[in-house]
């Protein structure tokens, strides 16, 4: 039974895909659930699997660009069966023959391995001939031998010979030229396609602007040190930043809703959850899966999601719904060195922040010079709809969170705010 594999839908709004690379090769034997392919949209790369064992028919050359629905590929249920069946037989008939050996009677004749996928046949003429079991098994039904099809074939005359000799000739008679330059070149992705248009569009659409600030990274990294072991031994994950950035965030986009909010038409949109995107580097991109309503979950649940969410990324587990609806970003480009930048937008949320290396540096602290762990951090922002004042204040908040965790128990507050009831 030939069963017929479809481009299914990575999301409503996606119509066209791009058949990314083939992982298995034509003709091969594939298992179900199998992933056979990967296909590339403008927003993810997925995965496309078997939906059935048998023998794998790609109808499509990688690069193509085809639409959802499409059929790319058939898999023979059937085939698995027929070359099972074929080789039992050719090892039963005829390794004998083709091994040289004579049997006798009540003794074992060592038979030689096959390949499952081709068996060695010598025609007539001392030819060295590779066929697949499929194709013995119809030679076999219409009668057919090896010269038989050779007979069918083209001969090479000596008019072929003589051009390749000729052609060999020029080749070995041109002067050899180092090149002292070369480039590669490869056809763009669906995603950075669509990633290169978002960024332009960002550039030439909004008002964007960015302020700075540096926070002193003691505390927390203390606590981390302290905790650490007990965070791991009790939740089976570590404990890092990015979830305190997350929660801090979150906290901070409470006292300053503009940051929160988008522009759609000529109105202002702000949703009272905060739906944080964590940016994560993918060999395909960067891919910003969704931490939804961070506002009602504590570090635990963030790290632990961070975490899931990061790997499926890499993995290309990614679905559209995990990335789609976030209302703010966080961007670390510390990961990768980097001491300062000017995060850009992700449109339509209106706010970036970008963390950065943590660095030793000499600070001012109560009237002396000490050296501390300190972090330059960057908020990029709409300035159509957001203020000075609420960035700079946004920003100084995340900072104070961080320089100074346990208010994040107590809704950005001090412990002794908290006491008054301030």
């Amino acid at each position: 039974m030939i069963l017929e594999i479809k481009i299914p839908s990575p999301g409503e709004s996606i119509t066209e895909v791009v058949i990314g690379k083939w992982l298995v090769e034509n003709g091969a034997i594939v298992n179900k659930d199998q992933e056979i392919a990967e296909i590339e949209s403008d927003k993810a790369t997925l995965s496309l699997t078997a939906s059935a064992t048998g023998k794998l028919n790609i109808l499509l050359k990688e690069g193509e660009k085809v639409a959802v629905g499409t059929i790319v590929c058939t898999v023979d249920s059937d085939e698995t069966l027929q070359a099972t069946k074929s080789n039992s037989i050719l090892l039963n008939e005829k390794s004998v023959a083709d091994t040289g050996v004579k049997k006798s009677s009540g003794s074992k004749v060592a038979v030689p391995k096959v390949k499952e996928d081709e068996i060695n046949i010598t025609a007539e003429e001392d030819h060295q001939i590779k066929i697949t079991p499929a194709a013995k098994a119809v030679m076999e039904e219409e009668g057919l031998s090896i010269d038989d099809l050779l007979s069918g074939l083209r001969r090479i005359s000596r008019k072929d010979v003589e051009s390749v000799l000729t052609s060999q000739k020029n080749e070995t008679s041109k002067p050899k030229v180092e090149r002292l330059c070369e480039e590669d070149r490869v056809a763009m992705s669906p995603l950075r396609r669509k990633l290169s248009q978002r960024l332009v569009a960002v550039k030439n659409e909004t008002a964007m602007l960015t302020t700075f600030n540096e926070i002193d990274m003691s505390q927390l990294m203390e606590l981390r040190k302290i905790y650490q072991q007990p965070f791991a031994d009790k939740y089976g994950i570590k404990l890092g930043f990015m979830s305190f950035f997350t929660k801090a965030v979150s906290v901070a986009l409470s006292k300053h809703s503009s940051i929160n909010s988008m522009i759609d038409g000529d109105d202002i949109v702000t949703p009272r959850y905060h739906d944080i995107g964590i940016a994560v580097q993918t060999p395909k991109g960067l891919m910003v899966p969704i931490i939804r309503n961070a506002e009602t979950k504590d570090i635990e649940t963030i790290e632990r999601e961070i975490k899931e969410l990061a790997e499926k990324a890499r993995d290309k587990k990614l679905t559209i719904q995990e990335m789609t609806g976030g209302t703010f970003t966080i961007t670390n480009g510390g990961v990768f060195g980097s001491l300062m930048s000017t995060p850009i937008l992700n449109p339509p949320q209106s706010a970036i922040l970008g963390m950065h290396s943590i660095k030793d540096r000499p600070v001012a602290v109560n009237g002396k010079v000490e050296i501390r762990p300190m972090m330059y951090v960057a908020l990029s922002y709409d300035h159509r709809i957001i203020d000075g004042k609420d960035s700079v204040g946004f920003l100084l908040k995340v900072k104070e969170l961080i320089e100074d965790p346990t208010m994040l128990l107590f809704d950005g507050k001090s412990p002794e705010e908290q006491l008054l009831g301030l």
